[in-house]
């Protein structure tokens, strides 16, 4: 079995070490979570809520150390991260209160001599695999619903933060989960691809990067099973020529630059109607250069380290390679004294003079750093917001409900947001088009994935 070293990109200090799981133990995960999974689903749907609502709890007396680990494995501000065990629990709580309501039989009314009704049944055993940049946030969207609606789940979470896999484990088995029901493991890439294609997997959730999702596609194509993916995004924001530019900076930049950029529905480029271009990228600049690029462990930081050097090193070249088209770079990166030339650490950029020709408008960014363009008018900036092969979200800042009806009708993305943005409600479905992604988590069409209907057509004699 290999070594797994995770580099904590706070100081780059290996944080924690475990191992791989071998051939044996996948084998043995896989089997207890197969065996286990009818037993689980003769619960009554009353006994999985209850032992899921114990977890939370867990969650809840544990959240100051849990924040703690976020921060160390992938460098989120610590003053922020309590915030992610928040949202957990909110997500949660919102999925268990759907639940009796989306999992209950829907009878079909008709002929008397007939009973006709609709069931949902669970798949059997979920596989999740679940990234760094909300390591809870985006592996309870299947989790808890999974659970709920009878399936076992099997957690690989991502190598830099194994330790919320370990976490989840804890909390299930605080509520006394049967064993079985809920397991992790620590495996590479080349043994999850294995695990996706294992006949005793049922479903894969994936979110991640556009090129891993592909991945996971391949390894279960043509096995019948259903994949779910939630990828990438270049989510756009268009403030109109009725906006509130005061409110918009605030919100688009803080939708930016939380968790330095690092948010597949952050925004990554922002289209402003001409007459407040100016104010705009002043105000933004402004805002901009007060945050605190440091040690996350610091409760003055606003900003901390992106997940590693390399994907600091990516923005970096997007923003050279725009500087080297025209693009003008509107922040002093040198008013950070924590900004290194190379590394994790990365001061956030604004830029200007940008177009579509530049990989910063174009590809994924996945940092501190946001492109913005002027526009004339509506049609202008729908013709830009959908140019990209991405679509999860996409925001509208106006004060006007029928405009932001209008253009959202048009622009090609999952989510369509008026004067806020980077916020996923649990009561609305959670779905990406193009790029961005298949399927759909969150809210009651959240647990269609997640089981099959059944139907029963009765003959009373």
């Amino acid at each position: 079995m290999a070594e797994i070293q995770l580099i904590s990109p706070v100081d780059g200090t290996v944080y924690c070490e475990r191992m791989y799981a071998d051939d044996k133990e996948i084998d043995q995960i896989l089997v207890a979570a197969k065996s286990t999974q009818p037993q689980w689903k003769a619960a009554t749907l009353d006994e999985r809520i209850a032992y899921c609502k114990k977890a939370l709890m867990y969650f809840s007396d544990h959240k100051a150390d849990i924040a703690k680990e976020i921060t160390w494995q992938m460098g989120r501000p610590i003053r922020y991260v309590e915030g992610e065990v928040v949202g957990l629990i909110e997500r949660a709580e919102v999925m268990l209160a759907l639940a009796p309501d989306q999992l209950a039989p829907r009878s079909i009314s008709g002929a008397s001599d007939f009973e006709r009704y609709i069931q949902r049944d669970p798949l059997g055993t979920v596989f999740v695999i679940a990234p760094w940049n909300y390591p809870y946030l985006t592996a309870v969207n299947t989790i808890i619903p999974a659970l709920v609606a009878g399936n076992t789940v099997v957690l690989k979470h991502s190598v830099q933060t194994l330790l919320c896999a370990e976490r989840f484990q804890k909390a299930f088995d605080f509520a006394g989960l049967p064993q079985g029901v809920f397991q992790y493991l620590h495996v590479d890439h080349s043994s999850a691809s294995e695990i996706v294609a294992d006949e005793r997997i049922d479903f894969v959730a994936f979110t991640g990067s556009v090129e891993a999702g592909r991945s996971v596609e391949q390894s279960a194509a043509g096995l019948f099973k259903g994949v779910g993916l939630e990828l990438g995004g270049k989510d756009p924001a268009y403030v109109l020529s009725d906006a509130n530019i005061p409110f918009s900076v605030e919100g688009i930049v803080d939708g930016a630059f939380f968790n330095s950029g690092q948010s597949c529905c952050g925004i990554e480029r922002v289209y402003v109607h001409e007459h407040h271009f100016d104010e705009f990228v002043q105000r933004a600049v402004a805002l901009v250069s007060e945050y605190q690029l440091g040690l996350p462990q610091d409760p003055s930081t606003t900003l901390g380290p992106m997940v590693n050097a390399k994907a600091a090193d990516w923005v970096r070249q997007q923003v050279a390679q725009a500087e080297s088209m025209g693009a003008k770079s509107c922040v002093n990166v040198n008013e950070f004294p924590s900004h290194q030339g190379n590394g994790a650490y990365l001061a956030p950029q604004i830029l200007v003079d940008v177009d579509h020709s530049m990989s910063l408008m174009k590809e994924e960014s996945f940092g501190p750093v946001l492109g913005i363009m002027s526009v004339k008018s509506d049609d202008e900036a729908l013709f830009l917001m959908n140019d990209s092969d991405f679509g999860l979200t996409a925001s509208l800042w106006t004060a006007n409900l029928d405009v932001a009806r209008t253009l959202g009708n048009v622009i090609q993305t999952g989510t369509v947001f008026m004067n806020r943005c980077d916020y996923l409600d649990p009561y609305l479905p959670w779905v990406g088009v193009k790029q961005s992604g298949r399927g759909c988590t969150l809210s009651h069409i959240g647990y269609e994935q997640l089981t099959r209907p059944k139907s029963f057509h009765l003959r009373l004699l």
